[in-house]
């Protein structure tokens, strides 16, 4: 388990991909980085057009949000402080080689968080990601290759979402985004929020936490 704080963008793409390798030789146990990011969007394999980005590049210049493409699944999406996002890093072998049963148990784990602090939460047929109401307050877009897990989701907590505007969030145009603050009415400190994605996770996952939840790293 590891809480990194702030980290780029680019720096998190670099160190899931020596992680997953790491992974599928046997080097390290299975990981849930917790990070945030400053504010970016990222562009799934379904959002290769840029059609979802509303905003204009110049705009994006003024507010200081990169545009990154990656390998995950999903379309577009956005990243910022406030926002827990939760990386995987999993060997799916032997017993849990179902891709939907993966991203239907992350959408479990991000709504048992929200029953937590009072927050109805559930699923919408058709789409993925967790829903308070016509809002969603938990995006998934994760990669699997060979089984071993990548990328993952991202939970607001307390996002900037007027930032969401910039975008077509998840390419799905008749709803909304929502955030765990803007649902409770409330402030909701985020080192709590992690320790409860935490529980759950590893709860849904059947994982075991083996170093301190204050720790950098594993």
């Amino acid at each position: 388990m590891r809480r990194l704080g702030l980290v780029s963008y680019a720096e998190s793409l670099e160190l899931q991909k020596a992680l997953v390798e790491e992974r599928r030789a046997g080097l390290i146990p299975d990981l849930l980085l917790l990070l945030q990011h400053p504010p970016v969007i990222t562009l799934g394999v379904r959002s290769a057009s840029r059609s979802h980005i509303v905003a204009t590049d110049a705009l994006l210049g003024e507010l200081g949000i990169d545009v990154h493409e990656t390998g995950r699944g999903g379309d577009v999406t956005y990243h910022g402080p406030g926002q827990i996002v939760g990386y995987p890093i999993l060997d799916l072998r032997p017993d849990r080689c179902d891709v939907h049963r993966y991203v239907r148990d992350l959408e479990e784990m991000m709504i048992r968080v929200c029953a937590d602090y009072g927050v109805e939460a559930g699923r919408i047929a058709g789409l993925s990601g967790a829903w308070a109401g016509a809002g969603k307050i938990g995006a998934i877009g994760v990669r699997i290759s060979r089984w071993i897990t990548s990328h993952g989701f991202a939970f607001n907590v307390k996002t900037d979402l007027s930032h969401f505007q910039l975008i077509v969030p998840c390419g799905i145009s008749d709803r909304g985004v929502t955030s765990l603050e803007k649902a409770t009415g409330r402030d909701v400190p985020l080192a709590g929020v992690e320790d409860r994605i935490i529980d759950h996770f590893t709860a849904v996952f059947d994982r075991q936490v083996a170093a301190p939840l204050s720790a950098a790293t594993s």
